[in-house]
């Protein structure tokens, strides 16, 4: 197990769990380094921060961008070591956001065309508290109405999995895509803020090989500093192809569990990935917060 976790979620974006809730579950899980990585936000990494103060763990103030790249409709860049305080990486995240919402609200109408019911009083709420809205609590807002219950049993669908597959994912007729950011722009706003830029989980959006080697290639050339190597579903086969082209290019290498909650259906426990005894290149991620800590 390592003692590292560099990517989690919390209310703020889809996670189950408070910011400092999430800490506390990483601090007794044996992780010593964490990275909060709500959508889109980093208004959740005050609260992480004084938490991880005093549950004497370092973290790395970031977030994780959702990005378009052609064919690639929602590809994740995780941005580390970022400055929360920075004006422009707020208005862009703020921006980012938006497109978000006019996303959901478009999916929104298409799954009423669709005939199913859906009461919305949970996405406005979000909204109204500028918190990032995605389809998991779109998911959420239709597996909750009692009137879908018997359409969704008949489909076969009976959690968030079974939702996405058939309405919520490319290629379903409800399903909307996101506009913005590029990777490319994904990578300059985390640039611009002092951060560090991962590509998260490449295997889980594109799942040939030779893809996703070709595709890291072309995102090192918009200024792309990690991947993520080590990840919950990878394989080790993936794991090591990856290590080994990132380790050829000077790539930081990075992973996580991708905690989302402790009764999540895959990610709910810190440090369940594995690394097969390869090394991590974790460069300046959590670098500050040890200098922050030893003051």
């Amino acid at each position: 197990m390592t003692d590292f976790d560099l990517q989690s979620h919390s209310t703020y974006s889809d996670g189950a769990l408070g910011p400092a809730q999430v800490v506390a579950r990483a601090k007794a899980a044996g992780i010593s380094l964490l990275a909060l990585t709500d959508h889109d936000t980093v208004d959740g990494i005050q609260e992480a921060t004084e938490a991880a103060a005093i549950e004497g763990i370092r973290l790395s103030p970031a977030t994780e961008l959702s990005a378009v790249d052609g064919e690639h409709e929602d590809l994740h860049v995780l941005g580390y070591e970022l400055d929360p305080r920075s004006r422009d990486l707020r208005t862009a995240l703020q921006d980012f956001r938006s497109d978000r919402e006019r996303r959901v609200r478009e999916m929104v109408e298409c799954l009423r065309d669709a005939g199913l019911a859906l009461d919305d009083a949970k996405l406005v709420e979000r909204s109204e508290q500028d918190r990032p809205l995605g389809r998991p609590h779109l998911a959420d807002a239709i597996l909750a109405e009692p009137a879908n219950a018997t359409r969704l049993r008949d489909e076969g669908i009976h959690d968030r999995g079974g939702l996405f597959a058939r309405y919520l994912v490319p290629g379903t007729p409800t399903y909307v895509a996101r506009a913005r950011p590029t990777v490319a722009d994904a990578i300059a706003v985390i640039h611009a803020a002092g951060g560090v830029a991962v590509w998260a989980h490449p295997f889980w959006d594109v799942h040939d090989e030779a893809d996703v080697l070709a595709v890291i290639d072309r995102f090192r050339g918009d200024g792309l500093d990690g991947v993520e190597v080590f990840y919950a579903t990878h394989s080790e086969a993936q794991t090591r192809a990856v290590h080994a082209h990132c380790a050829a290019a000077g790539l930081l290498m990075t992973g996580s569990t991708d905690f989302h909650g402790p009764d999540h259906d895959t990610f709910d426990v810190f440090g369940d990935f594995e690394t097969y005894g390869l090394a991590p290149e974790l460069g300046p991620i959590g670098q500050a917060a040890s200098s922050r800590s030893s003051r």
